[in-house]
């Protein structure tokens, strides 16, 4: 009895054993063949990513934020909240605008005032860096002073002037805000000085000279 008791225990433990190996080896198979598949999906998802990258198309019209209020309006029965947002749109190649419009989430008003800036679009003409002439915008109560810069000035503004001066593309000037701080008023006295200035060639053909006379004289 004690003889099969033995070779009974000794069987089990054979089969144990092999069994375990056999577990061991299944496991260590697909351990070996996984990375292989995520090393490979990983690349081409690498791949895929960088190749969505390079095909993007890029805008070249950038958009800034300047101010973002929240409003009320006296309706019947209470008051309505909603948010207003001031956006400058430009290209950074002479062409720029203001938008300013109402909504009652902040994503869509920013939205709205995009598309209304890029109804609104002017072409500042650029004389290299800066503005051709020295020139004062009113809009309300506010007025801002521009007056052209050497190279290497930079842009002397702050505020809502900055953010339309540098989305228009100009490089080198001097401003100064005078009156109302309202960034909106700001704004649309720094678009109103851009709209008025004139280029030498469009002076000449008003006084009827050529642009070599009217710069000689």
């Amino acid at each position: 009895m004690e003889e099969k008791e033995i070779q009974e225990v000794e069987t089990v433990e054979v089969e144990t054993v092999a069994a375990a190996e056999e577990v061991v080896e299944a496991a260590e198979a697909p351990a070996e063949e996984k990375p292989a598949k995520k090393g490979r999906a990983a690349k081409g998802k690498a791949k895929r990513k960088i190749e969505t990258v390079e095909n993007a198309p890029q805008s070249e019209w950038k958009e800034r934020v300047v101010q973002i209020r929240r409003v009320t309006k006296v309706v019947k029965g209470g008051k309505k909240l909603s948010f207003r947002a001031i956006v400058i749109v430009g290209n950074g190649k002479g062409q720029v605008g203001v938008g300013c419009a109402k909504a009652s989430e902040v994503i869509i008003a920013i939205q709205k005032a995009i598309a209304e800036g890029r109804k609104n679009l002017i072409t500042v003409p650029i004389f290299k860096t800066t503005i051709p002439h020295p020139i004062v915008g009113r809009s309300g109560a506010g007025s801002v002073m521009l007056r052209p810069a050497s190279q290497g000035t930079g842009v002397i503004a702050g505020g809502a002037v900055r953010a339309v001066l540098e989305l228009a593309g100009i490089e080198n000037i001097l401003s100064k805000s005078l009156g109302s701080k309202s960034p909106l008023n700001a704004a649309n006295a720094t678009m109103d000085a851009l709209k008025n200035l004139r280029t030498f060639g469009d002076v000449a053909k008003k006084r009827g000279l050529s642009l070599k006379e009217m710069l000689n004289a």
